[in-house]
């Protein structure tokens, strides 16, 4: 009776799981390479959108330097000098901190440079620039 039962027991036959198997490799094989660009996508998108960030501060700094200097605008030299000396940000660091995870830079050039080169470690590569109203 025992033996009878062993006999009417249902699994799985070798050809089913391999087919499983091919399948999810499959699936995998596309969904992977997917992701990995999603997350480089993603990482693109927020290098620009901190450049959005400091290109802000910087119109910021221009407006502020106008009101100071009877409404003359300042060539991107004089912005950068502003807006990174105690007047503005107090330095360049603090002009360009857009978050601890980000690596920015930037220097005093006509237009202002402005670029991204790190995201959590990963490199990226953003860049982007800033005329002053002045130039």
């Amino acid at each position: 009776m025992q033996n009878n039962n062993l006999k009417n027991e249902k699994g799985f036959t070798l050809i089913e799981i391999i087919a499983v198997l091919v399948i999810l490799g499959v699936l995998a094989a596309i969904a992977i390479p997917k992701y990995l660009s999603m997350v480089d996508e993603t990482r693109t998108q927020s290098a620009q959108a901190a450049i959005a960030e400091i290109k802000g501060r910087l119109s910021a700094a221009q407006a502020k330097y106008m009101v100071n200097n009877g409404g003359a605008a300042p060539t991107s030299p004089q912005l950068w000098t502003y807006a990174t000396n105690s007047s503005g940000y107090g330095s360049a660091a603090n002009l360009l901190n857009v978050g601890s995870d980000f690596v920015a830079g930037g220097q005093s050039a006509t237009p202002i440079q402005v670029w991204i080169s790190s995201i959590g470690g990963q490199t990226v590569s953003v860049n982007s620039t800033y005329t002053a109203a002045g130039d």
